[in-house]
């Protein structure tokens, strides 16, 4: 899968925009359970959205002992941001 079409997937799906919406709301780094409480879902699924949005460089995890921190990868939504902006220029 070619890195726009990993990054428009990951973008697709209403939860991964509401974690990542989250995230930057609560200053762009969160523990996986605390992303976990905000949702009705099962455990597997809320690992799975976080799964996709690290294989698409959204967000990346860090272990500190036996918790995972999810942080917000800005680099990726700034490819996001200027490929539509690239529908806002004058033709030609």
């Amino acid at each position: 899968m070619d890195t726009y079409e990993a990054l428009f997937a990951a973008l697709a799906h209403p939860v991964r925009r509401r974690i990542l919406m989250t995230l930057n709301f609560e200053g762009g780094s969160m523990t996986a359970g605390e992303i976990a409480a905000l949702f009705e879902h099962t455990w597997p699924t809320t690992t799975r959205h976080l799964r996709v949005l690290e294989s698409a460089e959204l967000v990346r995890q860090e272990s500190k002992e036996r918790t995972r921190v999810y942080r917000i990868d800005r680099r990726r939504l700034k490819l996001a941001r200027d490929w539509i902006a690239w529908f806002f220029k004058p033709p030609g």
